[in-house]
């Protein structure tokens, strides 16, 4: 077990395969921090897919239709930071626009510096990163595009929980 230091700045995201704990840094993205806790206290996570994974880079999710053009109708301006993208990373996925984030995320499997000060980095998985390697992986012929994906079965902040 982890040990949480902030349960209201700690998500618990829960997949088929286990608890993911994510620690959120609204030191370097204080706007999304605060999207995706209200996102996650409102139940808008449950059940959304991994709708595009590609093995060794990212899992992505957050869109509530499933195809990656989905979100929940609500754009946050970009918090660029210098913080790396590493394993474990989770960041905000977006368009080509910088300012276009909304509901979607990735989760990193290993470190993609194409991404430092390019997508806002709003937290760090700090247990349970098996379980997002073991998320299903998608078509390295269609962008990650995945058939029958995984996914979330339940997103909250560590705070309610009992």
């Amino acid at each position: 077990m982890v040990d949480i230091k902030d349960p209201e700045n700690t998500l618990y995201l829960d997949l088929k395969d286990g608890r993911v704990t994510v620690e959120l840094r609204p030191d370097l993205a204080p706007n999304h921090c605060a999207r995706i806790k209200e996102l996650a206290r409102e139940g808008f996570y449950d059940g959304i897919v991994f709708h595009r994974v590609i093995d060794g880079f990212m899992a992505q999710s957050g869109d509530p239709s499933g195809t990656g053009f989905g979100g929940s109708g609500k754009n946050i301006d970009a918090e660029f930071s210098a913080e790396p993208h590493i394993e474990g990373s989770c960041s905000m996925a977006r368009s080509a626009d910088p300012n276009s984030a909304d509901s979607q995320f990735f989760l990193c499997f290993d470190r993609a510096p194409h991404l430092d000060n390019q997508y806002t980095f709003w937290g760090q998985i700090i247990d349970g990163m098996e379980h997002v390697h073991a998320i299903k992986k998608g078509s390295p012929f269609d962008n990650g595009s995945v058939e029958d994906p995984d996914a979330i079965i339940k997103m909250q902040v560590a705070a309610d929980v009992e």
